[in-house]
């Protein structure tokens, strides 16, 4: 039997859109600032040699720094004051998630509502500034020592650092809009946006490679076919569900007795999203870009972590796997689906689980199906994000759209493309009662007819 919420999803017109006026600015407002951000991969570092550092990415652009200026939407490439992206942001946020579940001050602080989450969000803002200078500090001396710098010195180092950090900050900021102001999450669409403005240029160069003869049609047409089938096998694990059945007894009120009515519980075979993996990918780039700008210049314990954790080495695919499952639970049980606070929210809607008493046991049983649940979810995000990192390394595969850029594409959207959805939803909510047969005006007109034909 189809839900009322689920009709009216299905009559929800996107014709609506025009006379959705908050939405409309919304989606205005979201993709002036996202081509602000645009914008700003394209103003440079100052200090940075132009053809020094133009002719060091055509070479490294077959290799690994094709995939760092592909995440950083392109402004690791061209050095530009956003060469950071939002990733020292997100490497915040692990730590103060980590330290959350961990520091019972803080655990305490979290569950004091609205002021407790703007003050761990002041906390992760202050560790963004701390690993933003460290990461600049690093990326600013690694450019310096692979000969990309026009007057070395520490005059460089200091405005390279206060230029970086200072677009990671703006980057936060305009990620923090879009989320309270837009539509969609600002730092995932900001990410989202930089990996699908390199998406013509890297396709373009894995095409031309094609028509030079460096790479067969056939290994060209068996990625696209890869592509494709990532893309669906993404689509089809994220709509996936496992739905437990919920039951609510019968309750009076007054001298009315209402029947008890059953509904589900949905859960999502990944509940946590594209976070993971960006999480992931966050720890695993910062070596390999000081690495990448660094050239001949790289310290003995750099080369050594670039030998054993680079891109398509064992032990970064390795670590890469235990962080995603890491992540994907630590997430999952405490952000995105946490037990306990489900099991009490049934309770004091008077639901319970078939077979299970609520409070303590429908907790546990909760933690039973979702840690059985993110075996196949952990597994499904490693499987997609290690899948282009095999095909580089072993075949030799110049294509960097894959794996971790595929799953935040393809999140990102239906994610976006729901929110906008529950914006026309909000907005037509009368229109589509009647349009669902909801309201039930017409059978009350009907009766009033054959009243009075009586």
């Amino acid at each position: 039997m189809v839900s009322a919420a689920e009709q009216m999803a299905a009559n929800t017109s996107w014709a609506a859109l025009g006379k959705a006026t908050d939405l409309r600015n919304r989606i205005f407002f979201t993709l002036g600032l996202l081509i602000v951000y645009r914008l700003g991969t394209y103003i440079p570092v100052p200090g940075i040699d132009g053809a020094e550092l133009r002719q060091f990415m055509q070479e490294a652009a077959t290799g690994i720094g094709g995939i760092l200026s592909m995440f950083t939407g392109g402004a690791l490439g061209r050095m530009g004051i956003f060469a950071l992206g939002i990733m020292p942001y997100i490497s915040a946020a692990i730590i103060v998630q980590l330290l959350t579940a961990m520091v019972p001050s803080l655990e305490q602080l979290k569950k004091e509502g609205e002021q407790g989450r703007k003050k761990i969000n002041q906390y992760t803002r202050y560790g963004t500034v701390f690993l933003a200078t460290l990461q600049s500090y690093g990326l600013a001396m690694s450019l310096q020592g692979g000969g990309l710098v026009t007057e070395p010195g520490a005059f460089f180092i200091a405005s390279c650092m206060i230029t970086l950090v200072g677009g990671t900050m703006f980057l936060m900021w305009l990620g923090e809009q879009i989320t309270a102001r837009g539509v969609g999450n600002g730092i995932s669409l900001i990410i989202f946006v930089g990996i699908i403005a390199e998406v013509p240029a890297a396709l373009g160069q894995f095409l031309a490679q094609g028509r030079s003869g460096a790479v067969s049609p056939a290994v060209i047409i068996a990625v696209i076919i890869m592509v494709v089938a990532v893309i669906a096998f993404v689509v089809f694990m994220e709509r996936s569900l496992r739905k437990i059945h919920i039951q609510y007894p019968r309750r009076q009120v007054g001298m009315k007795v209402y029947d008890g009515g059953s509904s589900h519980l949905p859960i999502k075979v990944n509940p946590a999203g594209v976070i993971p993996a960006i999480f992931a990918s966050s720890l695993l780039l910062l070596p390999v870009t000081l690495g990448t700008f660094s050239g001949n210049s790289t310290s003995p314990v750099m080369s050594t972590l670039l030998a054993y954790f680079g891109p398509g080495q064992p032990a970064y695919l390795l670590f890469f796997t235990i962080m995603i499952v890491f992540f994907t639970y630590f997430y999952t049980y405490n952000v995105s689906f946490k037990t306990e606070d489900v099991a009490d929210n049934l309770k004091n809607q008077n639901g319970f689980i078939p077979g299970v008493r609520p409070g303590k046991k429908t907790a546990e049983y909760l933690d039973y199906v979702v840690t059985r649940i993110l075996v196949l979810g952990s597994g499904y995000l490693a499987a997609v994000c290690l899948l282009p990192e095999v095909l580089r390394s072993e075949f030799n595969v110049p294509f960097y759209f894959g794996g971790t850029s595929v799953l935040i594409v393809v999140s990102v959207t239906m994610d976006t493309i729901q929110q906008v959805q529950s914006h026309l939803l909000a907005h037509q909510y009368e229109g589509l009662i009647e349009k669902s047969q909801l309201s039930g005006k017409g059978k009350k007109r009907a009766r009033r007819k054959g009243t009075s034909r009586r």
